[in-house]
């Protein structure tokens, strides 16, 4: 089926109810944030995250997803080379690891997708500059979100963002509309031309989700058929917002700010 075909224009009444799905979805993701220290699990983070959502009511569309067998948790919890789609339990963090966390939100039926990297304690260099351009990425995607653009526009913006720090994106892997469902048109790949795809519309809410590796642009999936790692081992880090395209140019629906990309993370 063509991504094309999935694209769902959303109502500034929709765009109202994904924005308190994100903030959240926020709140959640805060919650496993502050808990990020060295012997913490990776359980602990997610048992964090389901604490908020079940004080507002909601869940993750993440928990019980199709797959090789339906995803046991509400979040996604990867270290240092796990790119994405790791499985929290007793995996216990320590000094110098980097950690991901991946969480989705459904309110009134209508879906929050963020995550962030965060830094364990003190790190190495590549690690701290790996997990900035990671964010930088994010933020140079997100300033082409523009009525008028072109879904290139914002894919060429991260890719060029990554490798001129020196990193890769996954070419396997990408960002993606969001609305009722977790998954909808159009794919955002984080590499692209500029003026080539889709033209952005006002109403379209897609998640951006930048993932850089340090050695290699491949991956593989490891043995428990969910955690996706670097192909060669190397360090990996993954950030992602919910945005919404306006008249009045991109807001970021997963946030606990105001929604605008000129809060102090990206200039």
């Amino acid at each position: 089926m063509s991504w094309d075909r999935q694209v769902t224009i959303k109502t500034p009444q929709e765009i109202a109810l994904m924005r308190e799905a994100g903030r959240i979805n926020a709140e959640a993701l805060a919650a496993a944030r502050a808990l990020v220290r060295p012997g913490v699990t990776t359980a602990d983070l997610n048992a964090a995250a389901e604490e908020v959502l079940r004080k507002y009511g909601c869940y993750s569309p993440f928990k019980g997803y199709p797959g090789p067998y339906p995803y046991p948790a509400s979040t996604n919890v990867s270290v240092n080379h796990e790119l994405v789609h790791g499985i929290p339990g007793k995996r216990r963090l320590k000094e110098g690891d980097i950690v991901s966390v991946d969480c989705g939100t459904v309110y009134e039926g209508y879906v929050g997708d963020a995550a962030f990297t965060e830094m364990v304690g003190e790190v190495s260099d590549e690690a701290r500059r790996l997990v900035a351009a990671t964010e930088g990425a994010l933020f140079a995607g997100i300033a082409q979100m523009v009525a008028g653009n072109h879904l290139g526009d914002v894919s060429a913006a991260i890719q060029a963002y990554a490798e001129e720090r020196g990193f890769h994106v996954t070419r396997e892997y990408t960002g993606h509309g969001v609305g009722r469902a977790m998954h909808e048109g159009p794919q955002a790949p984080n590499y692209g031309t500029p003026g080539r795809g889709m033209v952005l519309r006002a109403g379209m809410t897609i998640a951006l989700e930048p993932m850089l590796l340090v050695g290699t642009p491949y991956t593989k999936v490891l043995p428990d058929q969910w955690t996706v790692s670097s192909a060669d081992g190397s360090l990996t880090a993954h950030f992602e917002h919910t945005i919404a395209v306006t008249e009045n140019g991109p807001l970021i629906l997963t946030t606990q700010g105001d929604g605008s990309i000129l809060d102090g993370k990206w200039k």
